[in-house]
């Protein structure tokens, strides 16, 4: 009875990232978000069961679902500014077909040219002036 072997799969396959790895203090700022954020929605769940219930707990419970709720949005507002400040600190990763670089590199070539022409004339000036003198 020796059947058949069936090649085997394995588990885990290692597949490259799609996208680039979020730096440490944004993703670090970006889990704080998270978690505030399922704390408050947990908190408001269980403030809207105290108030169905009647109990005495609910007051409370909804005035700091509102302090979550602030500190919620706080939380989420801080990632986008980690991330701002990130950017500009650490600059964006530029792609070699990106348009402003384009528009970089013809400027600096229009400069450059300007300048090489400038010198150029400058230098024919220098020497007409040369012979002038000597005449």
């Amino acid at each position: 009875m020796g059947g058949a072997k069936i090649p085997r799969q394995q588990l885990w396959v290692e597949e490259p990232a799609t996208r680039r790895r979020m730096p440490d203090p944004v993703r670090r700022s970006a889990v704080r978000a998270v978690l505030i954020m399922s704390l408050t929605i947990i908190q408001a769940m269980v403030a809207f069961l105290c108030t169905l219930a009647g109990s005495w707990l609910a007051f409370p419970m909804v005035l700091s679902g509102v302090g979550s709720t602030v500190v919620a949005t706080w939380s989420v507002l801080d990632v986008w500014v980690t991330r701002q400040v990130w950017n500009q600190r650490n600059g964006v990763v530029s792609v070699p077909s990106s348009s402003a670089r384009q528009l970089r590199r013809e400027r600096r070539r229009a400069r450059r040219a300007a300048r090489t022409a400038q010198r150029d004339e400058a230098r024919i000036r220098r020497r007409g002036a040369e012979s002038l003198s000597r005449a």
